[in-house]
């Protein structure tokens, strides 16, 4: 190359004039940021000096190493040594194999990827140097490599939650437990339990300072936040909650949030301190930890349909319930006696639910109730997706109930994914409860089927433009539409001739009540906010300006949008050989249209 000959002359003269220079200023020049990984390679195949200069652990291959992948150089300790020839080498390797494997995945053969047989986080790098690519190409690419880190950060969370179940029962940290859940259902978020602490750390500060002004020679000023510490006196705890719910709900603006109750945001530690809201179990996991750090001793309690908090009135821990002051962090940290909290739920209850709960108990109550939420979803990817991952986590925590592993069962049945899973799932179910044989027989009966199909898969009919049944349909895939009577924008994956729902479905939606009825063409859309719908083709339009379309199944179907349009991959194509064409020379024309008017 240019550079290597312009540091590596052919001249006798200026080659021992370079090779005689210092190890550090030749270090210097080979750092320079003109200079490729190619052109050091080259470097040092031009004499024993400049090799040496440019060995594996030294200075030249760390530079190159941190200015291609500067996210990865945190993975190293400053104080040890590392070859980063190799490391070079490895990382560039997995990176081609990585590409190779999203590209050769589509939505037909995308079920699971165990191992891509690779360093874990030069893996990573790769998918996220994928994602972070020209935002309006390689829409396929992205949508597959976001499934597979999506995957593969699951399985690592997955790992540390059952490390941290392993753990002695007194050592298991509520905040450190929520925080697992939060990070499983948003592997891809950035959320982290030191970050989490951090944030709480900043509370227990502004907690002190109002404390402070209260009581200057209180304990808790003396407090570490790291340490264990407890305040024995009552009134000392007394002040401390005072003070918590002073910072939280007044100076803060922490609520439980009436409004929106069963939106899943609410249970995710990272969102209820982003938004400053969240369900009783949520705000009683921060309640607690902050409660904790002052040097308060509460304690979790599993009451139906509130999740509460209690505080012992007595010197030692008491098994009578009239001992507690219950508190109710959703209600701003009120303080309630045993008969206040049965006015909560509006009817009496037995002794057993005043009682403390574990850790363990509390993640599944947490879990329990996204995985409520899931299943009262939309039947959307968003509600399979909430509920495929509350399933994971419950199940994880509790391995062997049966209910929830049928339903496991059956929601992979009904996806079409992991027909083998199934059956692992349904033969475990038969050895925990023989009485399931009759839902276990039919669900493994239909599996076999599956797994039969997957092996001799058929190929989807082609959609031909140019056959008489379709002389109706005015519009092609690809094509940015705005919906008439309901406003949104969309973009089209997909058509039939005419409609093809059932019965039921046309008379919910009053397809009758259109002027040309069931009768038209109508049109799989992804839409702006996220959904997908089935549209007519008589309230569809083209737009006038067309726009990005942000829809997670975008990368689906779509390679990249040209600003006129999206431009189908290789699947869509194939099963719409003809629109490809039409998309592109109706795309031409409205915009030819446009910029007469403009």
């Amino acid at each position: 190359t240019q550079s290597s000959r312009t540091l590596c002359p052919e001249s006798a003269h200026s080659n021992s004039a370079l090779t005689e220079l210092p190890a550090e200023v030749l270090e210097y020049i080979l750092c320079v940021p003109s200079l490729s990984h190619v052109d050091i390679s080259s470097v040092a195949c031009s004499c024993r000096r400049l090799r040496d200069v440019c060995h594996g652990r030294g200075k030249v291959w760390a530079h190159q190493y941190a200015r291609r992948w500067p996210r990865l150089m945190k993975s190293y300790r400053q104080n040890e040594s590392w070859d980063w020839l190799t490391e070079y080498r490895t990382r560039h390797a997995v990176g081609l194999q990585i590409r190779r494997t999203v590209e050769s995945i589509s939505k037909r053969f995308f079920t699971e990827i165990e191992s891509l047989g690779a360093p874990e986080h030069f893996c990573e790098d790769e998918l996220i140097s994928i994602l972070n690519s020209d935002r309006r190409k390689s829409l396929t690419l992205k949508y597959y490599a976001k499934k597979i880190l999506y995957f593969l950060r699951q399985q690592n969370i997955l790992r540390s939650l059952k490390a941290f179940l392993d753990q002695p029962a007194e050592q298991q940290s509520a905040l450190e437990g929520a925080v697992l859940v939060d990070q499983y259902c948003n592997p891809l978020a950035d959320v982290s339990l030191q970050s989490i602490s951090s944030q709480l750390d900043e509370i227990t500060d502004k907690v002190k300072k109002t404390l402070r002004t209260k009581n200057p020679s209180h304990p808790s000023m003396r407090a570490d936040q790291g340490g264990c510490f407890v305040v024995e006196d009552l009134e000392l705890q007394r002040q401390v909650l005072c003070a918590l719910n002073s910072v939280l709900y007044e100076q803060l603006q922490y609520k439980g949030n009436e409004c929106d109750y069963y939106n899943p945001l609410n249970s995710y530690i990272h969102q209820v301190l982003l938004r400053r809201m969240g369900i009783p179990i949520s705000l009683s996991v921060l309640y607690m930890t902050l409660a904790q750090k002052l040097g308060v001793q509460l304690e979790p309690v599993n009451f139906p349909n509130h999740f509460l908090l209690r505080w012992c009135q007595q010197p030692r821990r008491s098994t009578d319930i009239y001992d507690y002051v219950y508190i109710d962090a959703f209600g701003k940290g009120k303080q309630l006696s045993a008969k206040e909290c049965e006015y909560l739920i509006g009817h009496q209850v037995t002794a057993d639910y005043y009682s403390s709960i574990s850790t363990t108990e509390l993640l599944l109550r947490m879990v329990g109730n996204l995985l409520n939420i899931g299943k009262r979803g939309e039947g959307n990817e968003k509600s399979y997706q909430l509920l495929r991952d509350s399933l994971d986590l419950y199940l994880t925590i509790n391995p062997d109930n049966v209910q929830y592993l049928l339903l496991q069962a059956r929601l992979y049945f009904h996806l079409g994914i992991w027909p083998e899973k199934v059956l692992d799932i349904l033969q475990h179910i038969q050895a925990l409860d023989p009485s399931q044989h009759g839902a276990v027989g039919y669900l493994v009966q239909h599996t076999l089927e599956h797994i039969q199909h997957k092996r001799h898969p058929t190929e989807p009919e082609a959609k031909r433009r140019s056959a008489v049944v379709h002389a109706d349909v005015l519009y092609s895939v690809g094509l940015v539409m705005k919906h008439k009577r309901s406003g949104y924008n969309c973009v089209i994956y997909g058509w039939d001739p005419k409609c093809t729902m059932s019965l039921e479905w046309i008379t919910t939606m009053r397809v009758h009540q259109l002027s040309n009825g069931a009768n038209q063409p109508f049109y799989n859309v992804l839409v702006q906010d996220g959904t997908c719908r089935y549209a007519a083709q008589e309230n569809l339009e083209p737009h006038l300006a067309p726009l990005e379309i942000g829809h997670p199944e975008v990368g689906r179907y779509f390679t990249e949008f040209s600003g006129t349009h999206y431009v189908a991959n290789e699947e869509l194509q194939a099963r719409y050989p003809e629109d490809l064409d039409e998309t592109l020379c109706f795309a031409q024309v409205s915009s030819s249209q446009v910029n007469t008017l403009v």
